[in-house]
């Protein structure tokens, strides 16, 4: 190899580690942890803290790229044996293990950095949130529910953006992050149904798997069902204003659409179903939320 490939690499090691991580994806967990931070800037003095916000942000990604990282790590031997997921950058070769646990380890300082930035009790429970996302990979060996593990740790975003804020713990936070991980456990059960043959030939469980396609779709309407009257409960217990409420019927009405074109014996639209639809439901909720601050008194 010359000397002039040998410097290419690093950009394409960056490049190969932010297609393994999706870093695309962060679309889903940030507009709430933003919800619950803009409210708690709402109910501490009426004014958005750009700089806070900014390392909400970093927390966010910083913590969701470790995840990710740690994930693809645990289940490169699992993505090997399953043919939709053998392109992945572990398998094929693009991204070495050392490589991935490099971005990983530097993804975590960068979300315990920005924790320390903001306040002793975002430092002090930083660990805490850190847990589930490890454990979750390996929970598709040990339990039928893995999808239990990951609404767990995604429930942590909304609370760590109100504390990130207040300093102080909060129930009202408490609400919108289990509505976050009960949404996300519920697509994650309508996602895992595209792998139920090759999850049973491998060993690997899942609801799916051990109790069908019809039943992981049943559970992920109950799931947002659930996610739903969360959100109206966080609404309430939050006072929130007109454009909220408008923002809840948006939702409600992309989950009819969801789960009306994700049926047990036709996945064909489950990426449109899990991708496009689930997007559009984290910012359409955000989008509402933010005029609804804005609109009740919060300065930028």
């Amino acid at each position: 190899m010359s000397s002039a490939s040998a410097a290419i690499p690093q950009p394409g090691r960056t490049k190969a580690f932010l297609r393994l991580v999706m870093i695309e994806h962060s679309i889903f967990a940030l507009p709430f942890a933003y919800i619950a931070a803009l409210t708690a800037m709402f109910e501490w003095d009426g004014n958005i803290h750009w700089g806070r916000l900014l390392l909400v942000t970093v927390c966010m990604v910083g913590l969701r790229t470790f995840a990710m990282a740690v994930n693809r790590i645990i289940d490169r031997e699992i993505d090997a044996r399953n043919p939709r997921t053998a392109h992945r950058e572990l398998v094929t070769g693009a991204m070495s293990v050392r490589h991935a646990w490099t971005g990983a380890l530097i993804a975590l300082v960068i979300f315990l950095g920005a924790a320390a930035l903001l306040n002793p009790l975002c430092l002090a429970l930083a660990p805490v949130a850190v847990i589930p996302m490890v454990v979750y990979p390996y929970g598709k060996r040990f339990t039928n529910f893995p999808q239990a593990i990951l609404g767990l740790a995604q429930s942590m975003g909304p609370i760590g953006g109100w504390l990130a804020i207040s300093g102080t713990w909060n129930w009202d936070a408490v609400i919108l992050g289990l509505a976050v991980g009960i949404w996300i456990g519920g697509f994650d059960l309508i996602y895992a149904c595209q792998d139920v043959e090759t999850d049973r030939e491998t060993g690997v469980m899942s609801v799916p798997a051990r109790f069908g396609i019809p039943a992981a779709i049943w559970g992920a309407r109950v799931c947002h069902t659930l996610t739903t009257a969360l959100l109206v409960w966080y609404a309430l217990a939050t006072h929130a204003g007109a454009f909220f409420w408008l923002g809840l019927v948006i939702v409600a009405g992309a989950f009819v659409y969801e789960h009306s074109i994700v049926r047990p014996h036709d996945l064909s639209r489950l990426n449109r179903a899990f991708f496009s639809t689930n997007g559009f439901i984290g910012i359409s909720l955000f989008v509402c939320a933010l005029i609804d601050l804005l609109v009740r008194g919060l300065t930028p």
